[in-house]
């Protein structure tokens, strides 16, 4: 993970692309709120039916519709990449993953060596790339608060979202912790990292049970936090850390019970269903599998060509997604790790959240901005709905019924929560029966 330190968390973080500041463009939306428990700020479904923008967004007030500034935002975007490789290179490292694009050079007379680094990638994307059918809805736009305000930290980790129920979400906002409550539209600081913290004594007050350093080295930025169960199911907490260290604790009393070494920072880890593996990302073009008990690496994952951050685990166990900024999500199978499955382009940017319903029905991946991914797993992920924003994305959460998809977006104005609830075909056939 690059060093980048953000002093001032009020702003959004750019992905290091010379695009414009959203709110540069446009204006603050200064009204006051709505008369009721509804700040006018706030969008609901019925709204967004009646044709109000989800994000509160007044186009009609613009000098531009949405569809120019869309297009505009697609073609000036510039994706944050760590490395730099020449077309010889980049080659090398796609066709050493990828057979059927072997077998597709042998054959073709393309001038590959007079392409620049993004035709490149393309022309090596192309043929590896699922072509997904966008004509789906499988999560409907259902609220949009600006009352708590997803913020980033650092650029390149957006694991800032996270749902425990279809009521309750937490996010970073600023120096603070934010629990949001869906049912009563309200938003509370649960904690605040800027104030002294000093762990309670007593289980039955509220607060932090503990805290510690990791380690003493300046370099030991904690990128990921994964809490799991083992093999025998007492509950662990594995964190990545920017020293290039994987530490594993003890949920119960916060003993450090392993520590693994890899050769890179390590960005991301995710721990399998049944808590045996872990898949290890890290700044590097390969990502890791190894054993949770013993940190043995079990399989090295080939094909990316830039920096992995996300990665997520089918309820399967089986399947697994890797997120990276050469703009993929690749798929592996578990029980052959010679070359992804599947890969999954993004719109514009760099894939930095990935998540998997409970049920293993769907994918979500959130680019680095604007755009939202969810892929309907039974059809090979061969069809997918496009959430289209405009914003920094924060992080993305399903809720553990599977019924809600929380999106947090960062942006000075229009920096806010959203919700989309799962459609249900032929919903109203069974409130007959």
């Amino acid at each position: 993970m690059e060093q980048f330190q953000n002093h001032n968390l009020e702003f959004m973080v750019e992905d290091y692309h010379e695009m414009t500041d959203f709110n540069d463009i446009l204006f603050e939306d200064t009204e006051s709120p709505r008369e009721g428990t509804k700040p006018k700020t706030d969008t609901s479904a019925l709204e967004a039916r009646n044709g109000r923008d989800i994000q509160g967004i007044p186009w009609e007030r613009l000098n531009f519709n949405r569809d120019r500034y869309r297009e505009t935002r697609l073609k000036l975007y510039k994706n944050y990449e760590n490395l730099s490789r020449s077309p010889e290179e980049l080659i090398k490292v796609g066709v050493a993953a990828s057979k059927p694009l072997q077998r597709q050079l042998c054959c073709s007379r393309s001038p590959v060596r007079v392409m620049n680094l993004r035709q490149m990638q393309f022309f090596l994307g192309k043929w590896e790339c699922t072509e997904a059918e966008t004509c789906h809805n499988f999560y409907d736009f259902q609220f949009n608060t600006r009352l708590v305000k997803s913020t980033i930290v650092h650029f390149q980790l957006r694991n800032l979202v996270w749902a425990t129920s279809k009521h309750d979400v937490y996010l970073m906002q600023n120096y603070s912790l934010m629990h949001w409550s869906s049912l009563l539209r309200r938003g509370k600081e649960v904690l605040n990292v800027a104030k002294p913290i000093e762990p309670t004594q007593f289980l039955s007050q509220p607060g932090v049970a503990f805290s510690t350093k990791l380690a003493t080295d300046e370099n030991a930025i904690t990128n990921a936090v994964d809490i799991y169960h083992n093999s025998n199911g007492s509950i662990r907490v594995m964190t990545a850390n920017n020293d290039a260290h994987v530490r594993v604790f003890d949920a119960g009393n916060f003993a450090c019970l392993s520590r693994f070494s890899f050769p890179w920072s390590v960005n991301n880890t995710s721990v399998s269903p049944d808590g045996k593996l872990m898949a290890v990302l890290g700044d590097s073009v390969e990502c890791l599998v190894a054993d949770t008990q013993s940190g043995k690496v079990l399989g090295n994952l080939k094909g990316h060509f830039d920096y992995s951050f996300a990665s997520a685990w089918h309820p399967d166990g089986q399947i697994f997604a890797t997120g990276n900024q050469d703009t993929t999500c690749r798929l592996w199978d578990i029980r052959n790790l010679s070359q992804s499955i599947t890969v999954l382009k993004g719109r514009m940017g760099a894939i930095r959240a990935i998540q998997f319903t409970s049920d293993g029905r769907f994918m979500a991946m959130a680019e680095a901005a604007d755009f939202v991914h969810i892929f309907d797993t039974q059809s090979a992920y061969a069809k997918v709905q496009e959430i289209d924003l405009f914003g920094e994305i924060a992080g993305i959460s399903f809720s553990p019924d599977t019924e809600a998809l929380f999106v947090g977006v960062a942006d000075r104005t229009y920096g806010s929560l959203l919700e989309f609830n799962r459609r249900h075909y032929n919903y109203y056939l069974n409130s007959i029966l």
